[in-house]
């Protein structure tokens, strides 16, 4: 996969030649790119912003070094060249849609994406239609809250979604076991010693008994998620569940009716 981040801080990406995603990087899984849009000016300033047009408090930042570096991208992608097929460009934004796991993984079988890093008070709109011409733009948020600029949710996104890609990840099978791979919270974990602080492993892990540790484990996504997230609890497809799943989640407060998973106190009410 083809990475490019646009940024006028390409040192706060640094980040991305650390530990799995840096090491995909250094072994040629990942061919990940960072720009500095200030290389993309033209004046002796090296500007990247002006005054909103109709006023208003902060800055935008100009179209013309964005379409520079797009442009730039756009040509040198390997997508465009071989398939003709459009880069998805993501640009972070607290107006687009939410960042969840199922879009990673559908962003992951991607061969091309580019992030587009704001500032202030946001790129110049023009931007986003002129880019549409090359790219499948999408905005996207990681959560309902605002950040400076887009290159924390980028290093976010970059990380979810480049740890599905195929040789990224040493074991691919720790994927399957995670939180919301299954619409469920992952398991809590443990390690030696069996003793720490008082503090005991549960007995279970020890057994050796592998239908029993599956049954433990499962019951504690239930119980997790159905305390933490009870908004996935309810998007489970409560005919999937067996008895046990079934009496998990009753004694975590939800009942399943025809199918659906609902709190025991709307069963109450009806």
């Amino acid at each position: 996969m083809r990475i490019d981040v646009v940024s006028i801080f390409p040192e706060y990406l640094a980040a991305l030649d650390l530990s799995l995603i840096g090491k995909a990087r250094r072994e040629g899984v990942l061919d990940l790119n960072v720009h500095d849009l200030r290389d993309y000016t033209s004046d002796r300033h090296r500007t990247t912003d002006d005054t909103p047009y109709g006023g208003g408090a902060g800055m935008v930042m100009k179209p013309e070094p964005w379409g520079a570096v797009l442009n730039r991208i756009a040509t040198e992608s390997p997508v465009v060249r071989t398939t003709g097929e459009k880069p998805i460009l993501i640009v972070p934004s607290p107006a687009g849609a939410v960042f969840d796991q199922d879009m990673a993984y559908d962003l992951a079988e991607a061969p091309h994406l580019a992030f587009a890093c704001g500032r202030y008070e946001g790129i110049d709109e023009r931007v986003l239609e002129f880019a549409s011409e090359a790219f499948d733009v999408r905005p996207i948020s990681i959560g309902d809250y605002v950040l400076n600029g887009g290159e924390v949710a980028v290093l976010a996104m970059v990380e979810a979604i480049g740890r599905l890609i195929p040789g990224v990840i040493g074991n691919p099978a720790s994927l399957d076991e995670e939180s919301h791979s299954d619409g469920l919270l992952e398991y809590p974990v443990y390690t030696k010693p069996d003793t720490w602080e008082g503090r005991e492993v549960p007995e279970v892990l020890l057994s050796g008994h592998h239908g029993k540790i599956a049954r433990f484990r499962r019951n504690k996504q239930l119980e997790r998620t159905a305390i933490r997230r009870p908004d996935m609890i309810v998007q489970l497809d409560g005919s999937t569940l067996n008895r046990h799943d079934r009496d998990t989640l009753w004694h975590n407060g939800f009942a399943v009716v025809e199918g659906h998973i609902i709190p025991k106190d709307q069963l109450d009410q009806d």
